[in-house]
């Protein structure tokens, strides 16, 4: 892990393929989005609870992401990208995600993503389980991070 990341519970290595670069030669941006996808879905098993992720009835669906371009990535390059939960509502939680380049020892892009918690036998949005949020907490607290539960609704 690297020591930019130390606040994300979670981190993901993934190496830059030849093929994630554009005509510009640097990463597309489309590409930080699979990135940060990546570490999302890596978050959400790292929960262990198989039945949110594995879309059956309850669980996770993604409202909004963006994402903020720090320095262009480039061939040949190992990114490790940190996620952790920094807000967490009755149906919501915010997903603060940031993506560093080995190569360069920096931040390359920092992102968020709005994830609600969705019925999809019903079509509608519903609670996060107990279980799920018990189980951020227990995660976030493992590298001292408080969630905030008074921001969303």
């Amino acid at each position: 892990m690297h020591e930019l990341l130390a606040a994300y519970p979670v981190t993901l290595a993934l190496r830059v393929a030849w093929g994630d670069m554009d005509a510009f030669q640097h990463v597309n941006n489309t590409v930080y989005f699979r990135y940060f996808e990546s570490a999302r879905i890596a978050y959400l098993e790292r929960l262990d609870v198989a039945e949110f992720v594995s879309l059956r009835e309850v669980g996770p669906i993604l409202h909004s992401v963006n994402c903020r371009f720090r320095l262009p990535v480039t061939y040949p390059d190992t990114v490790h990208v940190g996620v952790r939960v920094t807000a967490l509502g009755t149906d919501r939680m915010i997903m603060d995600q940031c993506l560093v380049s080995e190569q360069h020892g920096k931040i390359a892009a920092q992102g968020d993503a709005i994830t609600v918690t969705y019925d999809y036998g019903k079509g509608i949005k519903a609670p996060i389980p107990t279980l799920v949020r018990e189980r951020i907490l227990a995660l976030e607290a493992t590298v001292g991070n408080e969630v905030d539960r008074t921001r969303l609704p």
